[in-house]
């Protein structure tokens, strides 16, 4: 039963992924039913993020407490009430009520990385975490192939096929999740102040605000930005963008192995130093070349950096997996929470998109700063 659990939890949290940007991934033809403005469309995309990354803190200390069977299963049964709904949805604030519930799909991600490090070794839970990681795919799924059934069977069609997904993942894990996975028995303000003070998890959070916080943003932007700013074809969007997905998550995998062997602020270095660059390139693209170009860096960059980061997270708090996870997970999803409030934002106020993007560029290079100094204030912790 044990063997099963890393490919188990992969798969489940490639179900819920989907899940997750599945509003983002039907936007264009969810505005073509109900009319939303351009600040709307960006709540609407927006908010699965808000909730995915919140609840990643509680999830993560409870994925120690109950273990990851229960809370994939409950997960994927609690998941089918706002996805009908969102098949039913007849304003923007529906859309909004059905988003915020869903994003509870974004905070399976706790369950895995606290899970799965505790069936290896140490020296391998780079390459573990960054396995698991390989379930932001669902993201990618969801943005090619929703749109594809959608022009066949319209979008609330769609969506209700989806629950289908749940009741399979749901049954899955109740029936092969590992019922004897070690519990760890403590309360949550326990191990918060054990480690609220420890500079390294907020870094690490920052870190991983950056990494997985542009991923996020670029996913749930992205179809809808391309429809809107270079005409593409819906579809065409969403097999650009789910491009973008599949490049960051199987590079995310390599990102944990080359921190296993090397040091992981090494990784973190080349990371937000081509992130500094893709900013850059993005603010002065003009044409659809360009942008390609540097949406495919950021996704290069982001995928090695989110596996960098929890090959750290382990390595510094394995005896408070639980919390850390969810905390420096939530810090990721808020990471992809505020730049598609912000590009709209800035363009609402210059028309142009160069602010908003030549902020990425900033923040990666303020990071850059602080891995050089984790670096040598480390140098006797950290392995490589």
């Amino acid at each position: 039963m044990k063997k099963i659990q890393l490919p188990l939890q992969t798969i489940s949290l490639v179900a819920a992924f989907m899940i997750w940007v599945i509003l983002s991934s039907l936007l264009t033809y969810i505005k073509g039913d109900i009319p939303l403005t351009p600040g709307e469309a960006s709540w609407v995309t927006s908010i699965p993020v808000i909730l995915g990354s919140l609840f990643r803190v509680p999830v993560g200390f409870y994925a120690n407490r109950l273990g990851a069977r229960v809370l994939f299963t409950f997960s994927f049964l609690f998941l089918l009430i706002p996805v009908f709904y969102l098949s039913i949805a007849q304003s923007f604030w529906g859309l909004a009520a059905s988003g915020f519930l869903i994003g509870v799909a974004g905070a399976t991600f706790s369950i895995g990385v606290t899970s799965l490090p505790k069936y290896y070794p140490k020296e391998r839970h780079g390459t573990i975490n960054g396995i698991y990681g390989m379930g932001n795919l669902g993201t990618a799924v969801t943005t090619f192939a929703a749109p594809v059934i959608a022009n066949m069977a319209g979008w609330r069609t769609t969506v209700k096929l989806f629950c289908i997904l749940l009741i399979v993942f749901a049954l899955l894990n109740f029936f092969f999740g590992d019922r004897h996975e070690p519990k760890v028995k403590v309360s949550f303000a326990e191990e918060f102040k054990k480690v609220y003070r420890d500079r390294r998890l907020w870094f690490l959070s920052i870190f991983y605000f950056i990494t997985f916080g542009s991923f996020v943003a670029f996913t749930v932007y992205l179809p809808n930005f391309l429809v809107s700013n270079f005409s593409l074809a819906k579809v065409d969007a969403g097999m650009r963008t789910a491009g973008f997905i599949l490049l960051a998550t199987l590079l995310r995998p390599l990102g944990g192995f080359l921190s296993d062997k090397y040091n992981p602020y090494t990784v973190l270095a080349f990371t937000f130093i081509g992130l500094t660059i893709s900013g850059i390139l993005l603010s002065f693209s003009l044409g659809i070349t360009l942008f390609t170009i540097g949406c495919l860096a950021v996704a290069f960059c982001a995928g090695i950096g989110n596996g960098a980061v929890f090959k750290l997270v382990p390595l510094y708090f394995s005896n408070q997996a639980g919390t850390v996870n969810g905390i420096v997970a939530a810090a990721g999803g808020l990471g992809g929470f505020f730049p598609p409030l912000l590009l709209t934002f800035v363009y609402g106020l210059t028309k142009s998109y160069a602010i908003g993007f030549m902020s990425l560029s900033e923040v990666a290079l303020a990071s850059l700063v602080l891995v050089f100094w984790m670096r040598f204030s480390e140098q006797n912790r950290v392995p490589g």
